[in-house]
């Protein structure tokens, strides 16, 4: 993303404040869908991507109202661009903010819910877990651990033997969060929470993601993108089944 577009970005942001305090119900409205689509919008659900703290009970998390989000993907391309900088000139530049390196996804479903996805920082660390290799003598830390000061998870690409256990465990037990890069057999799709400053949060056009201490045991965490779409659209329009993703 280049730095024109970041600019023109935050522009907007800035001068859309009524726009991005809209509810779900108003937006649709605003856009011209028919009242059809407008039935049930009971309860927004919120899911959370988790920064633990041991000594601390109270989490920090990354939190989307479901009700807010309009599914325009702005927090995949930020993301994208922030986490996969590139060097031009001698000179680091935001990345072209391809949703295909993004480490939050949105899944768009049929009737109208949309699921941003991202790493739920999951206190018992299941991915971690599952990491088949021995842990460092000195760091006692596997190939995918746990940073220290951060509480993010990371992968030692050096350790790593690409046996996918981490995505595995993550799909099994969480959200399947966690992705295979096809061209290294990494794992990516974690969050890192851009060191405190999650630049999803910052560019969500309609305020749907935040960032503050909540309690992981709120409604929706830990839940996979399909259970919580099914609930949403439940609540919303009246109907268990889904049509898939769009």
């Amino acid at each position: 993303m280049t730095k024109a577009i970041m600019d023109r970005m935050k522009k907007e942001k800035t001068g859309s404040n009524e726009r991005a305090n809209l509810s779900r119900r108003e937006f649709i409205k605003s856009v011209g869908i028919g009242g059809g689509a407008l039935v049930l919008f009971g309860q927004f659900g919120i899911h959370a991507a988790v920064l633990a703290d041991s000594r601390n009970p109270v989490l920090k998390m990354v939190l989307v109202d479901y009700g807010k989000c309009t599914g325009c993907r702005t927090c995949e391309a930020v993301c994208s661009s922030h986490n996969r900088p590139v060097t031009i000139g001698g000179e680091k530049l935001p990345g072209l903010g391809n949703p295909r390196y993004s480490n939050i996804r949105v899944a768009s479903y049929n009737p109208e819910v949309d699921i941003p996805n991202v790493c739920a920082m999951c206190a018992d660390t299941p991915c971690v877990n599952a990491c088949p290799v021995e842990p460092d003598p000195k760091t006692g830390r596997r190939a995918l651990y746990r940073d220290e000061t951060t509480h993010t998870v990371h992968n030692d690409a050096g350790r790593c033997i690409g046996c996918w256990s981490c995505a595995e465990a993550c799909a099994a037990q969480r959200i399947g969060v966690i992705s295979i890069d096809p061209a290294t057999e990494r794992p990516e799709g974690i969050c890192t929470l851009c060191s405190g400053d999650p630049q999803c949060v910052k560019w969500c056009p309609f305020e749907a993601l935040s960032y503050a201490e909540v309690k992981p045991d709120r409604k929706y965490y830990g839940l996979a993108p399909e259970k919580i779409a099914a609930e949403l659209a439940k609540n919303w329009y009246g109907t268990a089944d889904l049509g898939g993703l769009k």
